[in-house]
């Protein structure tokens, strides 16, 4: 088979989790481009509805699911509603997480409640998305979970040890799953490095020409550039097509050499 044709996601069906913006979106639109139909899924469904615009105008299915993945009710109405409108699901995204209100924290001044929202929100809502998209999945299927670089940083995560440890999680439950999934279902994550998106802007403050200069020194990047949604995007199509059938239990780091 021709090597690009390895790429080629024609008429597969992609879960994708925050997929109303940020690295979310460009996962979601950079599946479509590679010939996958979407099911968009996020809190906020006008979002949502102008990314699926986007998938449209490439010739791509996209149907909306406005969904809060800390729900752990909604990924069966997620997954019944993608199996209702396409009849099947071939990939599945949990790309939902973050900070959830923005705010970097230290593990000894973060309240028991500020940490259960961490992990919440970026390891049990991927644990629910994987056992989810198990169930529904035939032969040939491929979860990847988004982790994030802080995960490797095995000398810890100043100031940021919640994310951190939840996105470390994640690793571990992703090379479990893909023991106990093989050889029926792929599971691998992808990590990204610093990408200002939203979220990143808010929690590191970064609103200013000034500040984004001060972060680059604070985090230094040997690519020399900070990642885009794109970049995460390209590793998804990569982990979700046959280019990486012999590809499973791994984290990919997509992080500009951090």
């Amino acid at each position: 088979m021709p090597i690009l044709e390895l790429f080629n996601l024609k008429d597969d069906v992609a879960v994708v989790t925050g997929a109303g913006k940020g690295i979310g979106k460009g996962i979601a639109i950079a599946l479509a481009e590679a010939g996958s139909n979407i099911v968009l899924a996020s809190r906020t469904e006008n979002d949502l509805k102008e990314v699926q615009k986007e998938i449209n105008k490439l010739g791509r299915e996209a149907i909306v699911a406005p969904i809060d993945v800390t729900n752990p009710n909604s990924f069966e109405e997620l997954s019944e509603k993608a199996l209702k409108e396409f009849g099947k699901i071939s990939t599945w995204v949990n790309n939902a997480g973050g900070l959830p209100d923005g705010t970097p924290r230290y593990l000894t001044k973060t309240s028991f409640e500020e940490f259960e929202a961490q992990i919440n929100l970026n390891f049990t809502a991927v644990f629910n998305g994987c056992v989810t998209a198990a169930k529904k999945m035939k032969e040939g299927g491929a979860i990847i979970n988004i982790s994030s670089s802080s995960s490797k940083n095995m000398r810890g995560n100043l100031k940021n040890g919640p994310y951190g440890a939840s996105k470390a999680a994640v690793n571990s439950l992703t090379a479990t799953l893909a023991l106990e999934l093989a050889p029926k279902i792929r599971v691998n994550a992808i990590a990204p490095g610093p990408i200002p998106t939203e979220n990143f802007k808010d929690s590191m403050n970064m609103h200013t020409e000034e500040r984004e200069k001060e972060l680059k020194k604070y985090i230094p990047i040997p690519l020399n550039r900070w990642g885009s949604p794109e970049d995460i995007g390209a590793a998804v199509v990569f982990m979700a097509s046959n280019a990486s059938s012999w590809v499973t239990g791994q984290c990919l780091f997509v992080d500009g050499g951090t």
